[in-house]
């Protein structure tokens, strides 16, 4: 049994978070006798000048309904380079940090994150230290996984978004465009867009074209309804064109909404408005379901590390939550299917991906 543990988050921040940091606290000192230590920072904190905190059954109280992660995160770090686009990890930082892990006494890690931050976790399994994971990603799209916490909170307010525009729109018989996160995946925007009365749904499984788009707003039109909602991902492209990115030395996604906007102004000399989400899907409170499952994997987590199943991630399959090896944890990501259930209902019900074949289907 271990004597003492270490949790860290990376990557960006999701409601629940702290919902797991608390579970885990209290399911290591609580049920198996552990001390628990947090590093700050993600992965940063345990290099050079080491920035940890001590975590006790007190210092987590109250943090269950708090947004963001009382541990600090960091989207970047010394632990990964892209080289001709794929991760490389130098050796010297882990080495740095196996060293400074075994000074302050952390015996295994319990690591909070993504893709990214948990292909960094599984660096250290590789070099023979005992790590669990949990998967974080907003966007929902770790295919080793049903859910992950937060999403269902950043669904509730891409909704609420859609439920408000709705009235303003039919207020002013305007084109109003709602852009949510989803680099590579429409989850948000799909769900979201299903249960905030979209009209149209932009993703990036299904490239969309500005013709069939028209069409859509002229169709509406046409049967009375002269205003129209759309909600687009912030990854979603036109046929033949790559993403939109804000800033291309940066390689970071945006402006997909405005593009959007200014195009439908264009070609159907409609009014039309764009509101960006962003980091309200992050931020504030996680709602419910996100702190239940937050929790659920933290005391699993440290269940499963107690149980000598180091090298692995907390998953929920089945309703159940059970551990798959961070090697397959991070192998693939889950798509939209663009014939799946949620696509088959969202076109039953009217509501059109904008894709070049919907041109000629009549709502």
């Amino acid at each position: 049994m271990y004597k003492q543990i270490g949790i860290l988050t990376g990557g960006g921040d999701a409601p629940g978070l702290n919902a797991v940091i608390r579970a885990v606290v209290r399911t290591a000192i609580g049920e198996f006798g552990m001390k628990c230590v947090g590093i700050e920072d993600s992965f940063e904190g345990i290099l050079g000048e080491t920035q940890t905190m001590k975590l006790t059954t007190k210092s987590v109280s109250g943090i269950l309904p708090r947004g963001g992660t009382i541990l600090g995160t960091r989207n970047r770090g010394s632990f990964v380079k892209m080289i001709d686009g794929k991760p490389f990890f130098p050796e010297m930082p882990i080495g740095e940090a196996l060293a400074n892990l075994d000074i302050l006494e952390i015996e295994a890690l319990i690591v909070l994150g993504g893709e990214g931050t948990l292909a960094i976790a599984e660096q250290f399994h590789k070099r023979g230290f005992p790590v669990i994971g949990v998967p974080k990603t907003i966007d929902n799209d770790l295919a080793a996984t049903e859910l992950t916490f937060g999403f269902m909170t950043a669904i509730d307010i891409a909704t609420e978004a859609l439920d408000r525009l709705h009235t303003t729109a039919a207020s002013h018989d305007r084109v109003m465009i709602l852009e949510v996160m989803g680099r590579n995946t429409g989850w948000i925007a799909l769900h979201a867009g299903l249960a905030g009365s979209a009209d149209l749904i932009l993703i990036p499984e299904i490239p969309f074209s500005f013709d069939s788009l028209v069409h859509k707003v002229i169709a509406r039109e046409k049967g009375g309804s002269r205003f129209t909602n759309i909600v687009v991902a912030e990854g979603a492209s036109e046929v033949g064109k790559s993403a939109t990115y804000a800033d291309k030395g940066e390689l970071r996604l945006g402006g997909v909404g405005e593009h959007v906007r200014r195009r439908v102004e264009e070609l159907t000399n409609k009014e039309a408005r764009c509101v960006v989400l962003g980091h309200l899907q992050r931020g504030g409170s996680p709602n419910a379901f996100d702190r239940m499952l937050g929790t659920n994997f933290g005391a699993c987590a440290v269940r499963a590390l107690a149980n000598g199943l180091t090298g692995n991630m907390v998953a929920l399959q089945a309703g159940t939550i059970t551990t798959v090896p961070l090697s397959e944890a991070c192998a693939n990501i889950k798509t939209v299917p663009i014939d799946g259930q949620l696509v088959r209902t969202a076109r039953d019900i009217g509501i059109s991906f904008a894709a070049p074949k919907e041109t000629k289907i009549e709502r």
